[in-house]
């Protein structure tokens, strides 16, 4: 397994490999060709940074038995998602202020597939050679805005202001996304616990049908979705997303 990690140190915008608590920063391409520098850094040292720079996150919705249950829904036959935008994303351990207007933000702690080679129209066999690896997600949602029209449910802007997209720490690569459980942690205090062995459409055929007629492109990020517990974040609490394995994706929302 090796967990990949973005950082900024002394200025500059960088990559490695997380070893224990020291990154051996790489050069080149996090999706194609690279190597190490030599040198070695302490992460006391660096600003966490995004581990990569999504061209696009997809965001999932009733992908999980359990909570698809608890409303009622119906099995869906083909992934239901929306796509957030590059300014929802932020790293571990940023800040994250939560507008006024937006009400009270809500948690979602999710996994999430990383993209490593551009994808369309891909078979289920086909697929597990296109992920790169799996990273932790909040998929942060503005529950007074996603409503606040009878006639429109309001999901690309509820869920798509200035930071409701924190993912990371790294991309762990070598996972069995089936043996994963994701937890989510408010100030604290364990909230959400889940495992993706239910997931009701798992890695190989989600990457496969959400390639149909849709390209995925290196370091996209397709957020599987949540279980039971979501719910709203008090006004200066820290949400932890955690995922063994990968770490936990910790971000204070103001």
């Amino acid at each position: 397994m090796t967990r990949w990690i973005g950082f900024v140190h002394d200025g500059r915008h960088g990559f490695g490999r997380l070893e224990a608590e020291r990154i051996v920063v790489c050069e080149g391409d996090l999706f194609g060709e690279n190597s190490p520098t030599g040198q070695v850094l302490p992460l006391a040292d660096v600003r966490v940074d995004l581990p990569c720079r999504p061209s696009k996150m997809i965001a999932l919705w009733n992908n999980f038995g359990a909570l698809m249950e608890k409303q009622g829904l119906s099995r869906p036959e083909a992934p239901l998602f929306l796509i957030k935008p590059a300014n929802t994303y932020r790293p571990s351990g940023a800040v994250v202020a939560v507008p006024e207007a937006s009400g009270r933000a809500l948690y979602e702690g999710e996994l999430g597939i990383v993209i490593g080679k551009t994808a369309r129209d891909l078979t289920e066999e086909e697929a597990a050679d296109h992920v790169f690896g799996f990273t932790c997600v909040n998929d942060v949602t503005s529950a007074a805005i996603l409503k606040a029209d009878a006639s429109f449910t309001q999901w690309a802007r509820a869920k798509g202001l200035d930071g409701f997209g924190p993912f990371g720490p790294v991309i762990a690569t070598g996972l069995d996304p089936q043996a994963l459980n994701v937890r989510t942690l408010v100030n604290g205090r364990e909230r959400q616990s889940f495992p993706i062995s239910d997931m009701l459409i798992p890695v190989p055929r989600l990457v496969a049908q959400l390639s149909q007629g849709l390209t995925l492109e290196p370091g996209d990020v397709i957020a599987c979705g949540t279980s039971v517990g979501s719910g709203p974040i008090p006004k200066g609490a820290t949400v932890d997303v955690v995922i063994e394995g990968i770490g936990t994706l910790s971000n204070r929302f103001d």
